[in-house]
């Protein structure tokens, strides 16, 4: 692994944060990377505010949204709230339609088929619509580029607002609004919002017209938190004071569904990482396994004891979803292998009969083996489908945007995306991906990072510290937990690889003061080497709390070692 330490932010910033929070030196240095550099922007950092939330109507066409929704509401209207079949889509289709019923019983919800329809609106989603009577349809965390789509839907006489993330193309489709803060022309001033957070900025326009204040809508921020962890988007600014709060009404007052699926883990007070590794891929799984829908009914159903039942059903569609993206991983390594693939830069394999729900996971776990921009086809109807996984620093959206002649269709972020293409073109879209990322590849971006923030010894490592840093909380991307560096360290003996196959590292680590610590370290089992015979070695870990027995204790999270 690379190690990258960042360099060191301005002395006399840093120095100014120590004196006004009366923290130490590398607390201050840690905010001060972060962008904060003073007591105000502390402030907003370790205590954030709803009220601090920007007005929904900066957002382009929000005035339209609301009046359309409004006048359905008049006119009795039948609504359709229709989204994608991930976490993003399920819990915004999950968030507006349970929102929308508060105040309106015509509101009906619709989640494509992964495998008759794919990805983004649907013609056969349309003339749904057309037939429960349907004069306007809401989507959400799709729709961005569905020109023709909303165009169809416009000769059946419906409408349609489009809630979306993700980047446009050229043209917008013609519909009443177009809430996306990634529009050119919108001024919006946050725009990492996830496709439930567009949604969410939605409600709190329409609870301001009802006189409603953001305290109204705290019941809907479990789901909004779940789909910014699921999702992957940045943690700052809006999304982490709608994170914050989300994650105290999961481990507070969690919604029925949620409490199920929580229940069926036995798991019980939750952090982001919790709703990514636990939350997120049940959800999900039923989309990827059987239909989208199943997670709507679980997140939106008021009965715990029906929920429980969802929930156990979703669980199992979880343990098939393992069971299959173990196997396809395994087959599309020995694919790799076969092919001699291993010195290309970009991954890309294909097999028609793999599960087109997991192809997404399969990437990112080659991802763990051979680490470059991943393509994982299958066959979809007459067409193949791709879903597309990146390395940390490098776009992959705007490489298949270089390749696009090859592509019938694409869509989605910097370091995942979906494609579909004709068979015939596989060969050429290969190579011209495997030619594109050559050309516009930082060769170092190949080696996965470890970026450090600070080189610290153990004895900074103090109880007070550690209450500071989890205040830093919730982390994901633009807000990492921190990562530190500790030099002339030996192991005391003690350490070994752990794990069934030995896959895992723990060890005691000790510097020459004598301060101890204990690390774990998932994947770097074959480091135990580094360690043996009183070899001196430095460590890249952050800190996290170890529970045993009723008794907490601090212990390192070993990213890597080194001689």
């Amino acid at each position: 692994m690379r190690w990258t330490l960042k360099p060191k932010p301005d002395s006399h910033k840093v120095q100014h944060l120590q004196d006004v929070l009366q923290v130490d030196e590398t607390i201050a240095t840690l905010l001060v990377q972060r962008g904060i550099t003073d007591y105000a922007s502390a402030k907003a950092f370790f205590r954030p505010d709803l009220t601090a939330l920007h007005d929904p109507f900066l957002m382009k066409d929000m005035d339209k949204a609301v009046a359309r929704i409004e006048r359905a509401f008049e006119n009795n209207e039948r609504i359709l709230v229709f989204g994608d079949y991930d976490v993003d889509g399920t819990t915004s289709v999950a968030l507006l339609s349970s929102y929308l019923k508060t105040r309106h019983d015509l509101v009906y919800t619709y989640i494509p088929d992964r495998y008759t329809e794919g990805y983004g609106v649907s013609t056969t989603g349309i003339d749904f619509a057309s037939s429960k009577g349907c004069t306007l349809v809401v989507t959400l965390d799709c729709g961005i580029k569905a020109i023709d789509k909303v165009a169809y839907a416009k000769t059946l006489g419906i409408d349609f607002i489009i809630c979306d993330h993700h980047r446009p193309g050229i043209s917008i489709p013609d519909a009443v609004g177009v809430l996306d803060p990634k529009r050119e022309d919108c001024n919006y001033p946050y725009k990492e919002l996830c496709g439930c957070g567009v949604g969410f900025k939605l409600i709190q326009a329409l609870a301001h017209n009802q006189g409603q204040d953001i305290s109204h809508l705290m019941p809907y921020l479990d789901l909004v938190a779940t789909a910014i962890g699921a999702d992957i988007v940045p943690i700052d600014g809006e999304n982490r004071i709608l994170a914050y709060y989300g994650l105290q009404v999961i481990n507070a007052t969690p919604r029925p569904g949620i409490k199920a699926i929580l229940d069926e883990v036995k798991k019980t007070v939750l952090t982001i990482t919790d709703l990514v590794f636990i939350v997120a891929p049940r959800i999900n799984a039923a989309g990827r396994m059987e239909h989208g829908n199943y997670a709507v009914a679980l997140l939106v159903e008021n009965n715990y004891e029906q929920a429980k039942q969802k929930a156990a059903a979703i669980e199992m569609y979880n343990l098939d979803r393992r069971e299959t993206d173990k196997r396809i991983t395994a087959e599309a390594l020995a694919q790799l292998k076969a092919n001699k693939e291993e010195d290309r830069l970009t991954t890309v394999v294909f097999q028609e009969d793999w599960h087109k729900g997991v192809i997404g996971i399969v990437a990112s776990r080659l991802i763990e083996t051979y680490y470059r921009p991943t393509l994982v086809f299958t066959k979809s109807g007459d067409k193949l489908a791709a879903s597309a996984r990146s390395v940390k620093g490098f776009d992959v959206y705007n490489a298949l945007e270089g390749c696009k002649t090859h592509i019938e269709q694409f869509g989605g972020h910097k370091y995942a995306a979906g494609l579909t293409l004709k068979p015939e073109n596989y060969n050429a879209f290969k190579q011209a991906f495997e030619a594109e990322v050559s050309k516009t590849i930082d060769k170092r971006l190949l080696t996965p990072e470890v970026l450090i923030d600070a080189k610290v010894d153990f004895d900074t490592i103090t109880p007070k510290f550690y209450r500071i840093l989890k205040q830093f909380a919730p982390y994901g991307p633009n807000n990492l937990a921190p990562v530190f560096i500790t030099e002339n360290l030996k192991d005391t003996g003690y350490g070994k690889p752990v794990g069934a196959d030995g896959a895992h590292l723990r060890l005691t680590a000790k510097q020459p003061n004598g301060t101890c610590f204990v690390g774990i370290g998932f994947g770097i089992g074959q480091k135990h080497k580094h360690i043996i015979d009183g070899q001196l070695f430095k460590a890249a870990y952050s800190v996290d709390e170890n529970v045993w027995n009723g008794t907490i204790s601090l212990q390192l999270k070993l990213k890597d070692i080194k001689v």
